[in-house]
This record gives structure tokens, C-alpha cells and sequence, in this order.
């Protein structure tokens, strides 16, 4: 009998990573993510060259951020995922490969053996460049809403989830003893009317359902009007108050995202004259990728580019490219909008510009997307009057502020619209991963209330199917 178990994502957000087993002992892993919220516990639970096959439901790192220390602790198989998947994936790994061999550096420059054991390697410094180079060998990119015959008893259809360029829903149909069972992995669902991507495409009638619940139980504010509240911070921060803007912004998704909404108003005279940093290589990378891709992007998008010849690039935008230009920053006194990675605060760019405008009142740090419990960002909008960076306690002057209207998240609505395809009936489980204790159990309750089965899975739990 065919199984799942929940090895991430599971009563948390970050870390997806989940095993479907048939009952012919052929094993597929979807997503191989890292796990932010415990960054110290990175070792596989389960022997990674036993696997046949990966799929990876889109780019971001706490979804492929694992992916070669996978291929390093043994697995020798293919993975599976959409053509802008792979380019943006490509990405994401190199950069991170770059910060692991950034971070050794550094503990070599103070004497310091470089790996002490395994586990240090596979936690705190992952991979290198060459370890990248050799997974991406393995992708194979399948084609979105077509059918992919893995073997006469599995196959798998990537059905456009919104989330991220390229982001899929993988659908799963196993043959088991002359029955069929279909069992469905939605990722990361994206919202309805984004401004750059297309809809998330509802999913065909499955028997399971393993759902994310980021905001499972709030809903987005100003769903329709992402610009105006744009223009009003700007005009508010940079104008009003002639102070900075800075904007942690994960450099795949919502960077585009937020360059496009400035590129709109910048159109229509509606942007201050201020300058704009953009301090993220991988961001400038990630909107050529944007650009390869434009006919998977949605009709607005289209329009825009044909009219403008191009999605990003407007007047006073300004790409950082060095460190040294990118710490020069911090001696720019005029108003202006810098926006940088990680969104969380993790690391990145981001840290340096957070950390030297702290203490200004004149400030606002302007958070767009979802921030893990731990994280620097968590704490600062969750009221922290000092956090600690660099070793230093750092006292908090700066305005915080946080909108979900740039959000690459579906809410609550849209993710009980987005279950509410299934039939009651047919649809056997509900189980509930990617969100926080707080989110899950307010889905959970809603989705039990419309009559839905639901389980909340332990990491490592396993269900037969």
C-alpha cells in the first residue's frame, strides 16, 4: 500500500520535503527544502539513495535549498520540475553555494578548522559551487498540464500553481491493485490577481490532498489596489518624512514583483524623484529569467513589457552589483528605496542596511512577505524594541512596518476556494503542512467546519494511503 511521510514542512513553514512510497517500494521525494526554522537539523531521515526519483515544485530555498546535499549523501536519480524551475533554481543554489564558501572562508581566515564533522558540513556549509553544478546535471524539465509517464504504475502532471514563475501543484496517479489512486501536492499557492503571474489553475479531483496553509487563516488586505498602498508608503517615508525606505524582499518573486509595481507608477508619473537601489545580483539575474520567460507571465504583464519593453528597468533604478558599492549605501543621505535579500533577515545584503538604519527614526523597514518564527524580520514585526546583529544589541528607532499585499501567498479564501474543487466525497484527506501552529489549526477549522477530512502531521509521521 502506498504511504506518505511528512520528513519537513510539517508544523512549520520552511523545509518541505516529503516521500511518497508505492507499495512496489519505489520512492519519490517532492521537494527538498531547507528548513529555516531549524537550521541545525539538516541530516536526511531517510537514506537518500534509496529514492528513484525527485519532483520540485518551484525555486525558492526553503523548497530545492537541499537538493545537493541530497546528491551528496547518495542519490543518484533525476529531478523532475518546469523549465523556469531549473533556470531559477540554477540561481538559487550558486548563490547559496557562494555564501557557504563566503562563511568557510571567513573560519579559515581566524584559524579555525573549516569542518569539525559531518553534520557541521551538512548544516552549517552545505555545498560547493561544483556540488551545484553536478545536480543541475540531473534536472529534466517536464511540460506544465501534460501528463508525464514516470512507469506503468506512477505518473505525475505539473499543474500551474501561481506562486512563483514556473511554481506547480504535482499531481501524482498510482495504479494499486487494479485501482487508481491520485494524490495531489499543492506547493505553494499563489494569489488570485497577482500582478505578474497567472492564476493558480484549480486541481483535477484527487483522493489526497497535501495543501500548504502560510495564511491559512488570515486574508490579504487591499487585494486590489497593491500600487496605492505603494504610493502611499513611498510618498509617506521618502517625502513627508524625507527618510529611507528599506525593503527586505526575497530576491526570487517578490523582488520582481515590487521592481514591477515601481516600474507601473513610475510610468504613470506617480514615483517620486528618488533614487532606487536594487542590492541583489541574484534579484538582476532572477528578472532575466523573467524576461525568458514572458509568455508564462499573465496578460497585464504582456501588455506592459509590449508597451514599455520591459518589466523592471525605469528611470533613478539603480542595480548594486559589488559589496563596496553596496556598503557606500549607507553614506547615501538623500531619500531613496533600497530593497534587498533575504526577506526574513537572514542573511544577505539585507543585514548590513537593516543594522545602519535601526537606530534612524526616519527610517521604515517595509516587510512584504512572510517571515519565520526566529528570524530577525519575525522579531521586528513582532514589536522587538532591540534585536542582536553582529554580536551588538541594536536598538530600534526605525518605523517597522508590514503589508501581505505583495504577498506570493494565496490566503485563507483562496485556499478554501482552491480545496472546495475536490469533491467531499472523493477527496479522502486534507493534510495540512507549510504553515505556523496558529494558521494551520484556523484552516483546519474552517476546512472541518465545510465538512472536509483533515490531518495535521507530525514531522516524520507516515500515513498509508
Amino acid at each position: 500500500m502506498a504511504s506518505i511521510t511528512f520528513y519537513g514542512g510539517a508544523k512549520q513553514v520552511t523545509g518541505s520535503m516529503y516521500l511518497l512510497e508505492l507499495e512496489d517500494n519505489y520512492k519519490v521525494l517532492i521537494d527538498c527544502g531547507k528548513d529555516l526554522e531549524s537550521p541545525g537539523e539538516e541530516i536526511f531521515d531517510f537514506d537518500p539513495s534509496s529514492l528513484d526519483l525527485v519532483v520540485l515544485t518551484h525555486a525558492h530555498y526553503d523548497h530545492c535549498g537541499n537538493i545537493p546535499l541530497l546528491f551528496k549523501s547518495g542519490y543518484k536519480g533525476q529531478i523532475l520540475c518546469s523549465a523556469p524551475t531549473i533556470a531559477l533554481t540554477e540561481l538559487v543554489l550558486k548563490d547559496s553555494a557562494s555564501i557557504f564558501d563566503i562563511k568557510a572562508q571567513k573560519k579559515k581566515s581566524f584559524g579555525k578548522s573549516v569542518f569539525r564533522h559531518k553534520t557541521e558540513r551538512q548544516s552549517e556549509y552545505g555545498y560547493s559551487r561544483g556540488e551545484v553544478e553536478q545536480s543541475l546535471d540531473r534536472f529534466i524539465s517536464i511540460s506544465l498540464n501534460s501528463k508525464f509517464i514516470i512507469s506503468e504504475n506512477l505518473s505525475v502532471t505539473l499543474i500551474p500553481a501561481g506562486h512563483l514563475l514556473g511554481a506547480a501543484s504535482a499531481v501524482f496517479e498510482i495504479k494499486e491493485g487494479g485501482n487508481i489512486k491520485r494524490i495531489a501536492f499543492s506547493g505553494d499557492l499563489g494569489r488570485k490577481s497577482s500582478p505578474l503571474l497567472n492564476d493558480p489553475l484549480p486541481l483535477p479531483q484527487v483522493d489526497y490532498l497535501v495543501c500548504e496553509s502560510t495564511y491559512g487563516g488570515r486574508v490579504h488586505e487591499g487585494k486590489d489596489m497593491p500600487e496605492s498602498l505603494l504610493e502611499k508608503i513611498i510618498y509617506e517615508c521618502c517625502v513627508e518624512k524625507r527618510g529611507r525606505l528599506i525593503v527586505p524582499a526575497f530576491s526570487i518573486g517578490r523582488t520582481q514583483t515590487f521592481l514591477y509595481l515601481l516600474n507601473k507608477l513610475s510610468k504613470e508619473g506617480k514615483l517620486p524623484t528618488l533614487k532606487v537601489f536594487a542590492d541583489s545580483p541574484m534579484a538582476k539575474r532572477s528578472t532575466k529569467v523573467y524576461d525568458d520567460f514572458l509568455d508564462q507571465l499573465n496578460e497585464e504583464a504582456k501588455e506592459f513589457y509590449k508597451a514599455n519593453k520591459s518589466l523592471f528597468d525605469f528611470d533613478n533604478l539603480i542595480q548594486i552589483e559589488t559589496e563596496k558599492e553596496s556598503k557606500s549605501l549607507a553614506n547615501f543621505m538623500e531619500p531613496c528605496i533600497i530593497i534587498a535579500s533575504s526577506g526574513m533577515i537572514t542573511g544577505g545584503r539585507i543585514k548590513s542596511h537593516v543594522r545602519s538604519n535601526l537606530r534612524n527614526a526616519y527610517s521604515t523597514i517595509l516587510f512584504i512577505g512572510y517571515c519565520a518564527e526566529g528570524t530577525i524580520g519575525h522579531k521586528l514585526i513582532n514589536g522587538a524594541k532591540s534585536v542582536r546583529m553582529n554580536k551588538k544589541e541594536i536598538p530600534v528607532h526605525a518605523k517597522i512596518a508590514r503589508t501581505d499585499i505583495f504577498s506570493g501567498h494565496a490566503d485563507a479564501d483562496d485556499l478554501i476556494s482552491f480545496v472546495k474543487h475536490q469533491q467531499k466525497g472523493q477527496l479522502k484527506k486534507v493534510f495540512l503542512v507549510h504553515g505556523d501552529q496558529g494558521n494551520m489549526e484556523a484552516f483546519d477549522r474552517r476546512l472541518s467546519s465545510e465538512g472536509y477530512k483533515v490531518e495535521v502531521p507530525e514531522k516524520g509521521q507516515v500515513f498509508k494511503l
